[in-house]
């Protein structure tokens, strides 16, 4: 389960002079786009105007590495900020890990100016993307996804961000370049970039680098320090195939399908075709083949393998929905039935064991009465009684006395949910395992490096 999300202090501000104030209401007095003449409705203008209910400014308190907290002696905490695109109507969203990594309350602002608190549901630190969910009582629009395989330098380009805190800054400018490799720190590389000259600031991160059609065609990611309109974007071909792995129904669901599925483009329509069936799988057991054209789910318009998994995210273990496919020109409806990711059971004393020889930690469970007289922010966690020497948890200096409330994005109230955490068949994807520890009145966090042997 992903853990809850933590309230943001209230901060007050100054009262505003009348002169500003003024200003603000005369800002805030927009031209209906009808009014305006057809030289100012650009194609710019109207790129912008299709995004921007889609796109969300993001805000948070940062909190310090259990590492820059033995650095500082004192742990202490950071405004961070960012953007995000809505991926689904029920309001998950897509962004840069590194805008939501060690944020104690993601708030997630959208275009109308409500905001909520977001969840993070799972990211990928190798390309550094994250999907966070909020709820809304109403669907939301979702980004127009273009396709990134066709990108020309020099064709014009527009992103739209929360620059430095100004929400929905818009910025155009060109492709300066493809296929840019950058290296911005010790541990993070990216590939295959989109440079652009399109101003893309502090907080921009996230958010969506937009073609001239208004369709999402990269994902704002970085910046070159100390220089001038260099600015990058992971391409969206990429970025959505992260994205359906890490809305997967087996990452975030715990079912399975056994489909792999790819995109395809022809004649400017894109399409998802199945490039592999998993034996003995649901989708094997239902008649799925390997060159069908997934059309829909159940009411669900599919195109690519985000909307697939996107269309199976409520259905639980058991149910059964219609797949209307096209094979060999011939449309067919299928059915599938997901079924239980399988997982070994495992008794608490094993569980017990497994945690202290793979992560370090000898683990005790702390009663809710316990817990809330500590902190009344987390639904619960599991005690440190104990750490083994030179294993993941002693270098990274966590300490008995340590309460661990989450890895990845689950919480831990309990030994089984270690259990849980632990036998996951996809741990390779979140290692280094990043953790979240309560040390007195403060939440840290870092990342374990596990030995993947340990965990078979």
């Amino acid at each position: 389960m992903p853990l809850p999300s933590l309230t943001l202090p209230v901060r007050f501000h100054r009262k505003p002079c009348l002169a500003l104030v003024a200003l603000a209401l005369l800002a805030s007095t927009t031209i209906p786009a009808s009014s305006a003449s057809e030289l100012r409705n650009t194609p710019i203008v109207r790129a912008v105007r299709l995004a921007r209910p889609s796109i969300v400014n993001i805000h948070g308190e940062k909190v310090l590495s259990i590492d820059e907290a033995r650095q500082s002696h004192s742990p202490r905490h950071v405004n961070g900020m960012g953007t995000g695109v809505v991926l689904d109507p029920r309001g998950y969203i897509l962004t840069n890990y590194h805008v939501v990594s060690g944020v104690r309350s993601v708030q997630v602002t959208l275009s109308n100016k409500q905001t909520y608190t977001a969840r993070l549901i799972s990211y990928d630190t190798k390309t550094d993307l994250a999907i966070i969910k909020i709820s809304v009582p109403t669907p939301l629009k979702v980004i127009t996804i273009g396709a990134s395989d066709d990108l020309m330098p020099g064709e014009p380009v527009v992103a739209v961000g929360n620059a430095y805190g100004y929400e929905h800054t818009v910025t155009r400018g060109i492709i300066s370049a493809l296929h840019r490799t950058v290296q911005v720190s010790d541990n993070q590389k990216y590939v295959n970039l989109i440079q652009t000259d399109a101003s893309i600031n502090p907080g921009n991160s996230g958010g969506p680098l937009l073609n001239i059609d208004g369709e999402m065609i990269g994902v704002n990611v970085a910046v070159r320090a100390g220089a001038q309109g260099i600015g990058f974007a992971i391409p969206a071909d990429e970025a959505m195939a992260i994205a359906s792995k890490l809305l997967s129904t087996e990452r975030v669901g715990d079912t399975q399908h056994g489909i792999a599925g790819k995109v395809v483009r022809q004649g400017g329509k894109t399409t998802m075709v199945i490039k592999a069936v998993e034996k003995k799988s649901p989708a094997d057991q239902g008649g799925f083949l390997p060159g069908d054209v997934v059309q829909s789910v159940g009411e669900i318009s599919i195109s690519r393998p985000l909307d697939f998994e996107r269309a199976l995210l409520d259905l639980k273990a058991g149910e059964e929905v219609e797949v209307a496919i096209l094979r060999q020109q011939r449309q067919i409806t299928l059915s599938l039935v997901l079924r239980r990711t399988a997982r070994a059971p495992s008794t608490l004393s094993s569980v017990s064991e497994r945690a202290w020889s793979v992560l370090g930690l000898r683990l005790k469970s702390v009663s809710q009465q316990k817990f809330r007289k500590i902190h009344s922010q987390y639904r619960g966690g599991l005690d440190i009684v104990a750490i083994r020497a030179n294993s993941p948890a002693a270098r990274k200096g966590i300490r008995p006395g340590d309460i661990l409330v989450g890895m990845h994005v689950w919480e831990t109230t309990s030994l089984e949910n270690v259990d849980f955490i632990l036998n996951r068949k996809d741990y390779r994807e979140f290692s280094p395992m990043k953790f979240y520890i309560l040390r007195g009145d403060n939440t840290l966090y870092g990342h374990l490096k596990i030995n993947f042997e340990d965990l078979r």
